[in-house]
């Protein structure tokens, strides 16, 4: 399943990472180990944030992409299923 990951980074947390070099350390082995569909990367609520479309096979998917997030910058997380246009065309098709 297409999902989103949502990871809004503690700034003082995100402030040590880029001060100490290990933000962009963890973020290329995060973009490395999950291989995401698409990555984006800005300001959220205030708050350095990431978005990344993952394709989960299964829901034991999530703590591994999530953990880095959590242990190293205290970061907030969400996972929201989402849909590109060929997907939601074959689940249009399936209503009757």
């Amino acid at each position: 399943m297409r999902v989103l990951l949502k990871a809004q980074f503690d700034t003082e947390k995100g402030n040590e990472g880029i001060r100490s070099g290990k933000f962009p350390e963890l973020m290329k082995e995060t973009l490395d180990h999950l291989k995401p569909e698409a990555a984006y990367f800005g300001p959220d609520d205030g708050c350095r944030t990431c978005w990344m479309v993952l394709d989960m096979k299964d829901s034991s998917d999530m703590p591994p992409a999530a953990e880095p997030f959590f242990t190293q910058f205290n970061a907030k997380i969400s996972f929201t299923p989402i849909m590109n246009a060929e997907d939601l065309q074959r689940g249009l098709s399936q209503i009757r």
